[in-house]
């Protein structure tokens, strides 16, 4: 295996929630790190270069970014929204994450990069199924950010297909850790103010992914002689239901878990009516993750248990 020190890589969405514990991380193994950044950073990244590449579409001058890279950690996308504000999301979600990712692994190409991680999502082979999904599984997205992550993947492969470029596709559930935002702090929140939450009875099935496992996973794919050509589904071991999340994020939190019992298929109606239909889908669904692929090939195993992740982000959440 090539030493760490000689190797650059690439890492875009550098100051997002997982772009910014990828570098530290890097950083920490050794490798030589520049950070591609929409805009110049209110401070100094410690120990990495960066550089400012603007908006990502069909577009942009990625030159200055991959002078000297071996690897590129493609972080960097259009994520999913709640509240589209536009009849046309697709064509917003596709300037980016298709436009923008095939034009970078394009001059990625050009300048020799070795090999390309690609950051895409279990939402590519669907939701709402009680099913595990595998590595078997066929493509089949639904909404206008899985699309484009589908669009992206199946360009990427045919640039990898006529092009000296490793490319390794990472599919991954919901990322919780330090910094975490969106629907999963909300969460925390819930339980730390004690508001009671009406899923007691939701019996559904989720697999989530703590942030250093993934970052565990990606330091795996930078030099893995076999990651190369592979599209790896990636998750905590454990499965469990939203009522037990909560539950758990109770008792790292030492709150009571205020939890009371409504039907899900009413829970379910009355969050389509109030127009949440996208929340139903999160809190009542099972969406579910075959690792065995990535253990079988490259030998990994999440090196944090499930609760090792909650106990990590809920110290950090406490302390923020």
């Amino acid at each position: 295996m090539i030493k760490n020190s000689s190797i650059k890589i690439l890492v875009t969405g550098a100051n997002g929630f997982i772009g910014s514990a990828l570098c530290q991380t890097l950083v920490q193994q050794g490798y030589r790190v520049i950070a591609a950044l929409r805009k110049e950073p209110q401070q100094a990244i410690a120990n990495i270069s960066w550089v400012v590449v603007g908006d990502i579409n069909s577009e942009t001058d990625w030159s200055n970014a991959l002078t000297g890279v071996n690897i590129v950690i493609h972080l960097a996308a259009r994520v999913h929204i709640m509240q589209e504000r536009t009849t046309q999301p697709l064509d917003l979600y596709r300037e980016v994450n298709v436009a923008g990712t095939l034009n970078l692994a394009h001059q990625a190409v050009k300048v020799g990069v070795k090999r390309f991680i690609f950051a895409s999502s279990i939402k590519v082979l669907g939701e709402e199924r009680d099913k595990l999904y595998t590595d078997q599984d066929k493509a089949n997205p639904v909404d206008a950010y899985a699309i484009s992550k589908w669009e992206a993947e199946q360009g990427l492969q045919e640039i990898a297909q006529y092009q000296a470029l490793e490319l390794v596709i990472l599919r991954f559930p919901l990322v919780y850790g330090k910094g975490v935002k969106a629907n999963f702090l909300h969460l925390i929140k819930w339980v730390d103010k004690g508001i009671p939450l009406p899923l007691k009875s939701v019996n559904n099935a989720r697999s989530l992914l703590y942030l250093g496992n993934l970052l565990d996973a990606m330091s795996v794919c930078c030099q893995h002689p076999k990651a190369g050509g592979k599209v790896f589904l990636i998750s905590d071991e454990e499965v469990l239901s939203t009522a037990k999340l909560i539950q758990r994020v109770a008792y790292h939190l030492q709150k009571p878990a205020r939890l009371f019992s409504i039907p899900a298929s009413i829970l379910n109606s009355v969050l389509i009516l109030l127009g949440k239909k996208a929340v139903a889908k999160r809190l009542l669904g099972s969406l579910t993750v075959d690792n065995s692929y990535i253990s079988s090939s490259l030998a990994w195993k999440p090196p944090y248990s499930l609760d090792e992740g909650l106990a990590k982000t809920l110290i950090d959440y406490k302390n923020f």
